[in-house]
């Protein structure tokens, strides 16, 4: 991913220490009190930033990978010698996974590749991931997500996913698809917000070009820059675009970029507008008091 487009994601993100060091269930353990002068709570601060920056990383986003077809042999001599599929696996540590050989012999004598989901499973009886289970939990099945979702606890299944699933396995990408939708049907961004899972919403809505919600949700909640922002990637992603064009012909910024994308681009430019209009009046209401 560009870059630019990944600081823009990084600054759309938000950084809320509270939220990415929130207490997580675990065994309990008296608590460490430090006596700190205001120099050293400066630099524990700001320590605290940087580790709340490597946790804010962005989830991988990648294409869906190939199915694995190849057939290698079909050896008819083989057929029927047994009911079970033989593999074949090669366990060499200095090798990365993706290039590691895997073969299956079937029962009816064909040796081929290994597909995808087997070689996943094999590559994790012989090198375990920590967290990852042989077989992905119930909690993935269509039934579970609704339940969690129900509970607003979509981070902890998009984080429960990223450790089970390979980024750019079908799961992974079903997984992720379905909690945005459900994410944006409900207009919960606040759950998203301020963790590594935010950005990849946000560039499955900018890729859709279906970034109107939220760009009225940081309307409402003050957050131009996030708004400007926004827009900015979208325009991007989108160069050739009514909004990106007149945008660029016009020199646009600050509100001025909003306007010209509530008037070519967006469904709910009446909304934008309003928004727009709140959020202008507030200074001028608040310089009048």
């Amino acid at each position: 991913m560009d870059p630019e487009v990944q600081d823009i994601l990084t600054r759309i993100t938000g950084l809320d220490l509270q939220k990415v060091f929130k207490p997580v269930k675990q065994e309990l353990k008296p608590p460490t009190y430090k006596l700190l002068t205001d120099t050293q709570l400066e630099e524990a601060t700001q320590l605290a930033r940087l580790e709340a920056q490597k946790l804010l990383r962005m989830a991988p986003v990648l294409p869906e990978r190939e199915p694995i077809n190849d057939i290698l042999s079909e050896d008819k001599i083989l057929e029927g010698m047994d009911t079970a599929k033989y593999m074949f696996t090669d366990i060499t540590y200095n090798i990365p996974h993706r290039e590691r050989f895997i073969v299956v012999r079937e029962p009816i004598g064909t040796l081929r590749k290994a597909t995808w989901e087997e070689r996943d499973r094999l590559i994790q009886v012989y090198f375990p991931k920590e967290g990852r289970k042989l077989t992905a939990p119930p909690v993935f099945k269509e039934e579970n997500l609704k339940v969690m979702y129900s509970q607003d606890r979509h981070v902890e299944v998009l984080d429960r996913c990223l450790v089970q699933f390979e980024p750019d396995s079908s799961d992974y990408i079903r997984v992720h698809v379905t909690t945005y939708e459900d994410v944006e049907r409900q207009g919960k961004y606040d759950l998203l917000r301020s963790t590594r899972h935010f950005g990849g919403i946000t560039w499955y809505l900018v890729t859709a070009r279906r970034v109107d919600r939220l760009l009225v949700d940081m309307l409402q909640k003050d957050l131009l820059q996030d708004a400007e922002s926004l827009v900015s990637l979208f325009n991007m992603v989108h160069p050739h675009s009514e909004t990106a064009q007149e945008a660029a012909r016009l020199q646009a910024s600050g509100t001025d970029l909003l306007k010209v994308y509530a008037k070519f681009e967006s469904q709910r430019a009446g909304y934008i507008e309003l928004a727009l209009q709140a959020y202008e009046q507030s200074p001028a209401e608040s310089s009048a008091v």
